[in-house]
């Protein structure tokens, strides 16, 4: 399809004045520059909003690492080493020091990351579909991982208690809401993740005074004893890594948040957590010898607070999966924008900048939480299917990162290749023990993750295929004919205003498809032309626009820049040029005042815009590779939104004119005629 979208980087000429989506973009610094200073407000809201994932992985961590195995003092204490320098090699140091340095005008995530560095060389776009799909495809274990976790809870007092439809039930609440907004539940999330990591902190700070030798697990001696003494004790790092798998998300919603809420928060978060991890180290020293009966996590709290426990839990796991929605919603609309997802169809149900609904996505990550939920059905097989997948999401984040920090920061070669090295050997050890989960259900989550990974990489190349095969002529030849034909009466009037929505971000060069639209066949008179092409930016709240007439008042080149996190709504940011261009008389509307009155009653009036959506001909011959991926690339597009829902166009002022994809017509067949 000729979307009439270009990021900056797919320039097919060079525009002969300045791109203003390279400028200094003063306005989104504005923009964001409040969430970078600490606030406490701010960091309640932040706690609400990006620790669900990483701080409900108490609930299931120490009782992931125990395992079957009957307990000893060399496993919990080097369990608790390895925990204790995970969260600060991983969490602390690369995201919370190094990688929230990476932010876009504000905001973050691997998308965003990806869109500072993509212009450094074309492969980068690989990491970031790999890492983009790994975190949707471990998305799908982390609500029911959580859920069934606190959930479980409840067996301590009723044994014979029914998880599953529970868990099900209120995973189908969760997504459901999703379509109504959840600004007003967001609002709660602060206090109660407060009370939350307090509860945390509590509970741990009373186990460890039974038992305050578990402090010496802060030594990394134990780690080491553990991954190299203890039988097995390297893929333990498998379990171990669930402790950390919410650090993507810290990053993610850095434009939420803002970098030093994030940074003085996780001190808290940090704290909290590992309190309860060295209390449940605590509690499992007085159980050496013999395999865990219940979860440790459960096992300090006092029997009194146990409902309360479980009712805070449960809140907590809800949240984590709330956020981790919220996320792949963004993760999506970025890479719709960014051209590497199909086009569909996006909501914004609250008022909150940012809060928006994928309703295709929600519905294929509901589904694909209630199989994992009944596939696994306990969070003890959950967890050894959960953090394959995340795996690699980190390791293309520290891809994406060393470029960023050797490209655009500058940072020497040696340095870059000093902490390149670090992170590879410590997230490739982290993936290789991630491996033993693949027969164990981690294929579920990089099969998930292949899927997606295809649909991306296949979108991608078949843009490359129709991207290569646009033909342009160039324009100025054409300015006069379509100047003449405006003032030939003899021809019908097809529109007062028609609009183009051309790929080209250059007016020095048109699609010969959209000269043809006008003059070939029936012509297509009109008093003016518009010919609009729209920019994704790299900076993620652009909001600009350029125009230029080429002939005065009559014909008009429109170029939008819009950031990757906005929404295109072509049809209303369209009329605010017009409104504009009336103003400055540039345009001359006999009945300026009549249009004013339709500008305000929100309707388009005698205006046409035309769209050209493309199909595969039945001439092309490609290689089977590329004949699948063509193949596959039209599939989806036929069942995701059509190309005015994704301008955002009113359908009753549209036109959608089909041209084939011709891609190395098929050799001339020469048809000998028998006479008899």
């Amino acid at each position: 399809m000729s979307t009439g979208i270009h990021t900056p980087h797919n320039s097919n000429s060079n525009s002969s004045s300045e791109d203003p989506s390279k400028r200094n973009n003063s306005d989104n610094t504005h923009h964001h520059s409040h969430l970078q200073k600490f606030s406490w407000a701010g960091a309640l809201v932040t706690l609400g909003i990006i620790y669900g994932d990483i701080g409900t992985s108490p609930l299931y961590v120490m009782k992931a690492i125990s395992g079957t195995k009957p307990v000893d003092e060399m496993l919990i204490l080097g369990g608790l080493s390895c925990v204790f320098w995970t969260l600060t090699l991983q969490t602390t140091i690369k995201y919370i020091i190094l990688t929230l340095k990476a932010d876009n005008n504000g905001e973050g995530g691997v998308s965003s990351l990806y869109a500072l560095v993509r212009r450094r060389s074309g492969w980068l776009s690989l990491p970031a579909i790999i890492g983009g799909s790994a975190l949707l495809a471990d998305g799908m274990i982390t609500p029911p991982i959580s859920v069934s976790s606190a959930i479980e809870g409840l067996r301590i007092v009723y044994p014979d208690i029914p998880t599953v439809p529970i868990v099900i039930g209120i995973i189908i609440f969760l997504f459901f809401i999703q379509r109504f907004g959840t600004e007003r539940v967001g609002s709660t999330f602060g206090p109660v993740m407060t009370i939350w990591f307090s509860m945390l902190l509590i509970l741990g700070a009373t186990s460890i005074t039974q038992h305050p030798m578990v402090l010496m697990s802060l030594n990394p001696y134990y780690a080491y004893n553990l991954l190299v003494n203890y039988p097995h004790g390297f893929w333990l790092l498998g379990a171990v890594f669930l402790c950390t798998t919410g650090a993507e998300a810290l990053y993610s919603d850095l434009g939420h948040c803002g970098r030093d809420n994030i940074r003085v928060s996780w001190v808290f978060v940090k704290t909290a957590l590992l309190i309860n991890y060295l209390g449940q180290g605590a509690w499992m020293m007085t159980q050496l010898g013999k395999p865990l009966s219940e979860n440790p996590f459960f096992a300090i709290m006092p029997s009194w607070f146990l409902f309360i426990g479980i009712g805070i839990a449960t809140s907590a796991a809800i949240i984590a999966s709330q956020a981790l929605i919220s996320g792949s919603f963004t993760l999506i609309s970025e890479a719709i924008n960014l051209e590497l997802w199909p086009k569909v169809r996006i909501r914004y149900p609250g008022s909150q900048k940012g809060q928006l609904y994928v309703g295709s996505l929600n519905w294929i990550l509901l589904l694909g939480c209630i199989l994992v939920v009944l596939y696994f059905r306990e969070s003890s097989n959950m967890e050894a299917a959960y953090g394959l997948a995340i795996t690699l999401t980190m390791m293309m984040t520290t891809v994406l990162l060393v470029f960023y920090l050797r490209t655009v920061q500058g940072w020497a070669k040696l340095s870059v290749a000093a902490l390149a090295f670090l992170y590879m050997l410590i997230e490739l050890s982290f993936f290789i023990a991630n491996l033993e989960k693949f027969p164990h259900g981690g294929w579920f989550s990089v099969a998930i993750g292949g899927i997606f990974a295809l649909v991306m990489l296949s979108r991608r190349r078949a843009r490359q295929i129709i991207g290569s095969l646009k033909e342009f002529v160039r324009f100025s030849p054409y300015l006069e004919e379509l100047n003449k034909l405006s003032a030939d009466e003899n021809v019908d009037k097809y529109s007062t205003h028609l609009v183009y929505m051309t790929s080209s971000n250059s007016k020095k060069f048109i699609e010969e498809k959209i000269i043809g639209s006008i003059f070939g066949g029936k012509p297509k008179r009109a008093d003016f032309y518009w010919f609009v092409n729209v920019q994704i930016t790299d900076q993620p709240h652009r909001m600009k626009y350029k125009i230029e007439f080429l002939k005065e008042h009559q014909i008009a080149w429109v170029t939008f820049f819009i950031g990757f996190r906005e929404e295109l709504r072509i049809d209303y940011l369209f009329k605010q040029v017009l409104d504009d261009a009336i103003q400055a008389d540039e345009i001359d509307l006999e009945e300026a005042d009549d249009y004013q009155k339709l500008i305000g009653a929100q309707a388009l009036g005698d205006f046409m815009f035309v769209l050209h959506d493309t199909f595969l001909s039945n001439a092309s011959q490609l290689n089977w590779i590329d004949e699948l991926i063509m193949d596959f690339y039209f599939f989806i597009k036929s069942i995701t939104s059509k190309p005015e829902d994704w301008f955002g166009l009113d359908p009753s002022s549209v036109i959608t004119e089909k041209s084939p994809v011709v891609i190395s017509p098929r050799k001339e067949v020469v048809l000998e005629r028998i006479v008899e």
